[in-house]
Formats: C-alpha cells, sequence, structure tokens
C-alpha cells in the first residue's frame, strides 16, 4: 500500500513538474474576437500575426525576424517565384520540398490551386465568401492559375505587374485534406484548423480565447516557436487591456493606454516600438453629392488637425503623417502641398468655398470603437473633431465594430451602405508599392473591385503607376512611384493624420521578442527564460 502511494505522488509531482515546465506567453490583442481560423483571417491586416502567419504560410513570405531596418519578400511554401521568359504575365512558383499540414497530409501544387479557388472562384465547390472576402481584393492581378506539376503552380496576371509578388504575401495555404475530413464545412474547419505553420490551433473559444501549441515538426527550424503554448485573448478596451497587463492576468499586449505608459515602465514593463509602414487616415469620398469633391475643402481638413497634438495625445506612440508614405521613403516625391497645421490656411480655403465656423460644413464619418491598426480610435477622432470644428468643419461620428468598418470600407463611398457617410477612417499597412499606393489610388482599384474608397481618380497618376509595373528596373519604379505620390498629395486624395509605431507591452516575464519594420508579425520570436 505504501508502495502504491509513494508511486502515485511521484507520478503527481512528475505531471505537476511537467506542466509547469510548459512555457506559456498569454497575449492580450486589441480585437473583440478572435480572427477566423480557417485560413484568411478576418479583422484587418493586424490578424495575420493572430491567426495568419501562426496556423499557416504563404508562398511568398516577409522577412520579419529583425528589427533594425525593412523587411524584404523570402521564400515561403515556394522557394522560388519567377516570371517566364517567354511571358511576362505568367509567373511560376517552385513548391518546397516535405512540407506538410498540421493533418500529415502532403503539400502540393493542387493543394495551392484548391486553396486559390476557394477564395477565387465562385463555382468551385469549396468556394468561401467569408474567406474570399479577406484575401480577394488583396490579389487583383491574377487572371488564372493552373497546376504545372506537383511542384511548380503558374499564376498569369490580368497584365504584366513586377509588383505580383507582393499580392502573394496576403494568400494561405489552407489543408484540402482535413476539409475533407471535417465533411467539407468551413466552420468545422475553422474549429480544428490544419494550415502547414509554426503553431497549431489546441483550444479555440469565439470571443474569449485562442490558445496555440508549439509545431515540433515545422519544416522551417529556424523558424520554430520559442514558447510551448501563446494564448490569444480578445481586449478591446485600452484601459481593461493594460489593467490586465499590470495586474499580470496576461503577459503582453499590443497597443497600451499611452497615458498608462509611465505606470507600465515603472513596474518594470518593457515599452516596444518600431518605425512601421502603417498611417492612420480618412479616406474622402469624391462621389456625387460629396462636399469632398472639392478640393479645398480636402486641403482644409489637412491643415485643420493638429498631428503633434495626437503626437502627445498617444504619449509619443506615433509619428505625425505628411502624406500616404514617410518622408524617408523612396516613394515620397516632392509635393507642393505641406501637409502640416495650419488652422488660419484652412478658414480662408473654407472660406473660398463657403464655409466659416459661423456656416459650418457639416458631414458625417464612420470609425471603428477599436481594433488592431485603429490605434485609439475615439479618442484620436474625439480630438480631431475639435480641431475641425475650429475651422467650420463639424463631423458627426458613426462608430461602429472593426469587421463593419472593413465591410464598408470594401462596398466603396459609392455603395448604398456608405449613401449615410462621406468619409471613412481607416488604418493600414503600407510596406510596398501595391499596398501603400496603388490599392487606393489607380482608377481600376475603385471599389468593389479594390479599395479605392473614395473614387477618386487621375489619369496623370494612372499611367505613372501604370508604368512602373512593367517596369521590373527598381530604381525606375522608385522614381515613378514618387511622382505618382506627389500628385496624389498635392491633390489631398486623403487627410493623413499619422503613422503608427505599433506598440506592445511585454512583462519581465517575456525576454525575447522581435517587432519588426512592418504590419506583419512573427510571434515564434516570442520567448521566456
Amino acid at each position: 500500500m505504501f508502495k502504491r502511494l509513494a508511486i502515485s505522488a511521484a507520478l503527481a509531482f512528475s505531471l505537476a513538474t511537467a506542466a509547469q515546465a510548459e512555457s506559456v506567453v498569454r497575449y492580450g490583442i486589441s480585437l473583440a474576437d478572435i480572427p477566423l481560423t480557417s485560413g484568411q483571417p478576418d479583422r484587418g491586416a493586424g490578424a495575420y500575426k493572430f491567426t495568419g502567419y501562426t496556423i499557416y504560410d504563404p508562398l511568398v513570405a516577409w522577412e520579419m525576424d529583425i528589427a533594425d531596418r525593412p523587411g524584404k519578400l523570402v521564400p515561403g511554401l515556394a522557394t522560388e517565384w519567377k516570371v517566364d521568359p517567354a511571358d511576362p504575365k505568367k509567373w511560376l512558383f517552385t513548391l518546397r520540398d516535405g512540407v506538410k499540414f498540421h493533418d500529415g497530409s502532403a503539400l502540393d501544387a493542387a493543394a495551392v490551386v484548391w486553396n486559390l479557388d476557394k477564395v477565387l472562384d465562385e463555382k468551385a465547390a469549396h468556394y468561401d465568401r467569408r474567406q474570399a472576402a479577406q484575401v480577394k481584393p488583396r490579389l487583383p492581378s491574377v487572371a488564372s492559375y493552373r497546376v504545372i506539376d506537383a511542384k511548380t503552380v503558374e499564376i498569369t496576371t490580368k497584365a504584366v505587374d513586377s509588383f505580383f509578388p507582393y499580392q502573394m504575401l496576403w494568400f494561405l495555404v489552407s489543408s484540402p485534406a482535413q476539409y475533407e475530413k471535417v465533411g467539407k464545412d468551413w466552420d468545422k474547419f475553422a474549429m480544428t484548423p490544419s494550415g502547414t505553420g509554426p503553431f497549431k490551433l489546441d483550444k479555440f473559444v469565439p470571443r474569449e480565447r485562442a490558445e496555440l501549441v508549439r509545431n515540433a515538426d515545422y519544416w522551417d527550424k529556424k523558424r520554430l516557436a520559442k514558447v510551448d503554448r501563446l494564448i490569444l485573448l480578445p481586449m478591446p478596451e485600452v484601459l481593461a487591456r493594460t489593467n490586465a497587463l499590470i495586474t499580470g492576468q496576461v503577459d503582453m499586449i499590443e497597443t497600451p493606454a499611452p497615458d498608462t505608459v509611465p505606470q507600465l515602465k515603472s513596474a518594470k514593463m518593457r515599452i516596444v516600438e518600431n518605425v512601421t509602414p502603417h498611417v492612420w487616415n480618412y479616406h474622402l469620398s469624391v462621389a456625387p453629392g460629396s462636399p469632398w469633391q472639392d478640393v479645398r475643402l480636402r486641403k482644409a481638413l489637412n491643415l485643420a488637425i493638429d498631428r503633434e497634438g495626437i503626437v502627445a495625445l498617444l504619449n509619443g506612440l506615433a509619428r505625425p503623417a505628411s502624406g500616404q508614405v514617410d518622408p524617408t521613403s523612396p516613394w515620397f516625391g516632392k509635393p507642393s502641398f505641406q501637409i502640416k497645421y495650419d488652422p488660419e490656411a484652412a478658414k480662408k480655403l473654407l472660406a473660398e468655398a463657403g464655409y466659416s465656423k459661423q456656416k459650418p460644413l457639416k458631414t458625417t464619418f464612420v470609425i471603428a470603437q477599436g481594433g488592431s491598426g485603429q490605434m485609439q480610435s475615439l479618442p484620436m477622432n474625439e480630438f480631431i473633431q475639435q480641431n475641425l470644428k475650429d475651422v467650420g468643419i463639424e463631423i458627426e461620428f458613426k462608430v461602429v465594430e472593426l469587421e463593419v468598418l472593413y465591410t464598408r470600407w470594401r462596398k466603396g463611398a459609392k455603395d448604398e451602405m456608405n449613401a449615410d457617410v462621406t468619409s471613412n477612417n481607416i488604418a493600414y499597412v503600407t510596406s510596398d508599392p501595391l499596398y501603400a499606393i496603388i490599392r487606393f489610388f489607380h482608377s481600376n482599384q475603385v471599389a468593389p473591385v479594390g479599395v479605392n474608397w473614395g473614387a477618386w481618380s487621375s489619369p496623370a497618376v494612372d499611367a505613372l503607376l501604370d508604368e512602373a509595373a512593367k517596369s521590373f528596373d527598381v530604381a525606375k519604379q522608385d522614381e515613378l512611384l514618387a511622382k505618382a505620390h506627389s500628385l496624389i498629395v498635392d491633390d489631398a486624395v486623403l487627410g493623413w493624420v499619422v503613422h503608427d509605431t505599433n506598440p506592445h507591452a511585454l512583462s519581465p516575464k517575456v525576454t525575447k521578442f522581435v517587432l519588426a519594420q512592418h504590419w506583419f508579425q512573427d510571434l515564434t520570436t516570442v520567448g521566456v527564460d
């Protein structure tokens, strides 16, 4: 009897020790729900670091394990991609050998084409409208695709497009075998997903938590997760999220409350931020009936915003924006319209257009209550609302959940869904030519085809962007993009406010985390001692 008790005690001690040995990090995220887990995450670009690049992989990846310089395109599930010498509209992707999905099935060209069908071919039996809504606008160049052999996929673009590989960053690959196993049901697949990524989904409670566990068999041994278990906890309210870190309920958070930064630092929390190609702005409608058809009003709005005041409001966790990209970007150019805080100049332009503080311009903007990438949405908008009122622009806000804002964004200003607003306040990544400039300002990207929300167009800008897309000379691309950006700023197409620095706050427990100069982040770099 004594021997059995001793064995039981030893076993219990062993199990307890094993449980304690599991390294766990609890991550408070700024979303109201866990992003879609079936392959293409919803809830914006920020969601890719949660349920995108954790469970899944793209064909073409982004370098995310460095912090002191911008990343670049690197091999993902494809080891190589190149233009067919006989036809520059055809791209050939060579797949990596030996990659398996979490369910044990093998990655091959047929699986990649099956995934392209799931988001691009509405006639496919496994087409998923929810995933398609997230990624179809991010793949505007795709005309057709096919299997060449087991390790080669050919994708044909609608026109010669030197920037096409950047689109493939957003396309993630799910397991066809797992889809069959769960009864060809994407909702069931989302509960037990299978990708090729460095984490597997172990537990999932919508709106409450997702627990990701380390994939020890991951194909990229340099990118094995540094923790055994990563728990994602939705915490959309910034103060609740910050207090959760202070009280030890979580180990790291994104976007801490700015006014708590001194308190966090005194509690030995580490604040991590970096140069981030991400802009917070207002998309202005130039659809019929919108006041923003008048360039004077668009310029007045830009001149009325106190960007340094916004940076102070955020306790330094942002940088003023003077265009779509930062002036250090090779695509910034030399715009003649200088975006700055000049309320008197704003009043003068408003007066020319027939408005004043006594006769204000009144309109409505749709904004998010919060969410990943939207920074401190409500405080920032309220600050700017007062800035604009001071010069004669009175804005009412229609406050919606982030995914509703994205839906309105994809529909475009001309859609009846947006008949009640003249601007959409949305922030996004600006890391490459497609995502910084082309998809917002080319006339062929007017929503719902792309995300040129306001329906703005310029033949001169179109011509420059078309020429850049046809060139494979990077210096020439930069020159053409800079000219296009100059014209865009000179026409005050958007209301630009600040660039995010993607701040994170880490408890002393979290000793490792690389914050890349991108909105894509690699949670395999999160580690504890």
